[in-house]
Formats: structure tokens, sequence, C-alpha cells
């Protein structure tokens, strides 16, 4: 485990010059705001200015953290972002590093998991999320994802999270045990959208120099194919009605249902569905079946999960709850959508369910724990 003191992360960022400047940020919505005469008393400007600092605040962390990790003896290697390499396009299948300076992961051309950092030690693999959240109760399924992905990426080492926070940030006590958080000082941005806005001189590029600088391109990685996975997952829960429940709880299912957020089982007739959900439109809909997923609430349960697939780039994610029914739309160029485009090469009509199997879903799920 890394340890840490006040010193390694020192308030300021007098010792990395103008590094800051040197990150890629899209600041004309914020400028076009200002130029409006909005200003922090404005909703729509703080919310502008929040996600602009949240950005900066990554890289700030980041610049720390290669100081820190280069003078480190624990830490043996970690992965170089942003301006400190150079660009390249990410790769699929593999850990690379974007155009954009970030760390990712894709399957075809759908990226699946992004690194704020990566720290390794001889047996541990540090992931880092650095944010400006006051509560990081919601972060736990985006660390559940990454953790998973990791340990399948990366079988040999022990996957942790480090999570760099302001001080101030509730809901740490409730953080997984595999998770650590460093705290900083209150972090303002201002001046660097003063530096940016003006677009002033800047000194040049500090680098890191150091025998620890690894590249996310050239790292082995254990194979990983995305939707094979996907497929497998599905035929063998589907190997027993309604689902196999042995097959759900091996931890490495359970793995998988991280990375995938959900795993789905099988699917429903519109028709029948629409006795599940009466409430909904589906005015204009060309789909003819519902896709049924299993997805991890916070509380330690599961519950059912349903997408249509109204038009080819149209597609709803359905939650029922007392008989009432939530809509959330998805990204029609998002990875679900590309989930479902395999998913309607692989399921017949071997894994339709009936309105009788579902109901005996629906009672396992509620039953089941994590």
């Amino acid at each position: 485990m890394l340890t840490i003191n006040e010193t390694v992360i020192p308030d300021g960022d007098a010792e990395l010059g103008d590094n800051l400047l040197y990150y890629d940020y899209n600041i004309d919505h914020l400028l076009s705001l200002e130029a409006k005469g909005l200003t922090m008393e404005d909703e729509g400007y703080i919310s502008a200015f929040r996600s602009f600092e949240g950005e900066v605040y990554e890289n700030y962390i980041y610049e720390k953290l290669l100081r820190f990790a280069a003078n480190e003896p624990q830490i043996k290697s970690f992965i170089i972002k942003g301006p400190h390499k150079h660009r390249t396009r990410a790769q699929s299948d593999a850990l690379s590093v974007s155009w954009k300076g970030q760390i990712i992961y894709r399957a075809r051309h759908k990226e699946i998991g992004e690194f704020d950092g990566l720290l390794f030690t001889d047996k541990e693999l540090y992931f880092v999320e650095m944010t400006l959240v006051k509560s990081v109760s919601n972060l736990k399924k985006r660390l559940r994802k990454k953790r998973a992905l990791l340990e399948v990426l990366f079988p040999r080492y022990n996957v942790k999270a480090l999570l760099v926070l302001n001080e101030g940030a509730t809901g740490t006590s409730d953080l997984p045990p595999y998770a650590s958080v460093w705290l900083t000082k209150p972090y303002s941005a201002r001046h660097i959208l003063d530096r940016l806005s003006t677009k002033s001189s800047r000194a040049p590029m500090i680098r890191v120099e150091s025998a620890k600088i690894a590249h996310a391109e050239e790292l082995k990685i254990a194979a990983f194919k995305y939707y094979a996975t996907l497929s497998w997952v599905l035929r063998s829960l589907r190997e027993k009605n309604p689902i196999d429940v042995d097959f759900f709880r091996r931890g490495a299912t359970q793995r998988y249902h991280d990375i995938y957020t959900k795993v789905y089982v099988g699917y429903l007739l519109v028709e029948d569905f629409k006795t599940l959900a009466p409430d909904l439109s589906w005015n204009g809909s060309n789909a003819t079946r519902v896709v049924v997923a299993i997805e991890k609430d916070h509380s330690g349960g599961y519950f059912l999960t349903y997408f249509i697939r109204h038009a080819s780039k149209k597609l709803d994610n359905v939650t029922i709850s007392a008989g009432s029914s939530k809509v959330a739309k998805k990204d029609p160029f998002g990875i679900t959508l590309t989930e479902m485009n395999h998913l309607e090469k692989v399921m017949d009509e071997n894994f339709a369910y009936t309105l009788a199997q579902h109901a005996e879903l629906q009672k396992l799920v509620d039953q089941l724990t994590h």
C-alpha cells in the first residue's frame, strides 16, 4: 500500500511552471458566457466553470503525481500522458493514450474505460481518480468498472484505486476497502482561465525525466475480447432457466458484470413487455423485442433493466419500479448501441423469455445480493 504525507502534494503550482497551460481545454463556451456578462452568480456559468476547473484539477494533480512517482521507491513505473507524450491515435482492444492525451481502453472503436493515472508497484496497480465532486458516493459503480477492467488486463497485479479529492468531500467512509483517499487543499483554476483567455506567453514545458516512465501501448496486457466475452457470458447464463445462478455468482462472471455494468440474459417480445410497462409510449417505434439485463444497485442487490431499440440510432433504457416506468435515452453512438448490434446476431428464439419465465427471473433477482 502506498503511503503519503502532507508534503507529497504540496499546495500551489509554482514547481509546475506553465505546464498546466499545455493541456487541451475547450473554453470557447465558457468565454462566450463571460462575453454575455454571466458570472459566478449565474447557474449556467457556475456549471461551465466547475467543469473546466475539474479538468485543470485533474491535470494539476497528475503533474504532482508525476513528480511524486519519479521519486517514490515503491513505484516502479507510471503511464505518461497529456503534453508529456507525443500525440498518437488510440488503439482498439488495447490500452493506449488518445489524441487528447487521455489513458483509455477501447473495444473496437468504442471507449470503455478511461484512467486519470496509472501507477505500478511490484505487486500493485493503482488507478487514480482526481475529482472536485463534493460527494464520492456515486463513484462506486465507476470504481468497480475500472478495477474489474484492469484486473482482466493485468491479472498478476492487485488492483487498487487512489482518489485525490479536495478537503471536505463526503462519502469517503463508504468507499470499498481497495480504495485510498488523498486530500488536497481547495483548488481554484481562475488563474489558468485568465492565462488561457488572454493567450499570454508561456514558459517552455517542464519535462519529467525518469526511467520509470512507461508508454501505455508498450505494456503487455492479457487478451480481452469484449464482444466474444459478452456472448460467452450470455450463453453460459442461459444454460439454465431463468439463469444459471451458480455461474452468475462466480467471481469471474461478476468481474465481467462490473466491466459491462450489466449482464444480458435474454429478451421479451414487445407485446409481452407492454403488459409489464403499460405507461410507456411506443409512437414511431420499430421494436419487436425488449432486451433484458441484470444490473447491480448501490445497496448490495440487483435489479432488472430493459433496452428497447426503437430505430437504428434510437435506444431507450427502461427500469420499472412499483408499476411505473423510467426511461433513459442512450447515446446513439455509445457502446450500448454496439452491444445491441452484436446481440441481434447472437440472440435467437432460444433466448426469449415468456412472461412466466420473466416472473421467475424477477423473483430470483430480488433475492440475489453482492
